[in-house]
């Protein structure tokens, strides 16, 4: 049997964000489920509207989720008991838009959601546009440092490194994000409460984005 050596690598990354990311959320209820889908769809239709308003393509709004579903609620019978019935048609359409960090541009984005009579929930975070560039320097990085860590070892015990039998890689998901601004905002209460006047100015510079990854690579050794 070959005698090998297995070393993990690690590496570590602080990525400046480029992009802003509105994540918007539309939901309610209707009678029927035809109803529904005819209320999330006029309601993305309006939205589009808003954004295109603001010089944005039809197609720059993305669907991220979107379900119709059946919706319940519990109420209590004379006796006590505990029970359900139906209310109607839940609809949930979640979408997100990305366009360059630009202050000025995100205040007119949000002023005009929260003059949108569509009234949708939404979070703002900050992401990098090309993610797969990051995502393969840090695997790059990850593959160099359990190479250097394996050297290392095998100098010290005497012995050579020869070639890789197996790499360990799980590709799970990194999420390349940062959110600042807490919490998740709604039309009318940002209309209401945030906007006094016609204009909406952020000044929001931020902090880099701090990403890691790790894979396992197995050499044998002589």
């Amino acid at each position: 049997m070959d005698k090998v050596i297995q070393v993990t690598g690690k590496s570590e990354l602080f990525v400046r964000p480029d992009t802003i990311r509105l994540l918007l959320y539309i939901k309610g209820i209707e009678n029927t489920y035809e109803k529904a889908l005819n209320q999330s769809t006029a309601a993305v239709e309006q939205l589009k509207k808003c954004f295109k308003g603001l010089g944005f393509n039809e197609n720059d709004l993305k669907t991220v989720s979107f379900g119709v579903d059946t919706h319940y609620e519990n109420y209590k019978e004379n006796d006590n008991q505990w029970n359900k019935r139906f209310v109607g048609y839940k609809y949930n359409h979640n979408m997100k838009i990305e366009f360059p960090i630009d202050n000025k541009k995100l205040g007119q984005v949000v002023y005009e959601l929260a003059h949108c009579h569509v009234n949708p929930e939404f979070n703002i975070h900050y992401t990098v546009k090309d993610q797969e560039a990051v995502k393969n320097e840090l695997l790059s990085k990850a593959v160099l440092d359990s190479k250097i860590k394996a050297q290392i070892l095998t100098e010290a015990i005497g012995v050579s490194l020869q070639e890789v039998v197996k790499i360990d890689y799980s590709w799970s998901s990194i999420d390349i994000v940062s959110r600042p601004v807490n919490g998740l905002l709604r039309g009318v209460e940002s209309s209401q409460f945030l906007f006094e006047s016609e204009e909406c100015n952020f000044s929001i510079e931020p902090d880099d984005i701090n990403v890691s990854d790790k894979v396992t690579v197995i050499w044998r050794i002589e």
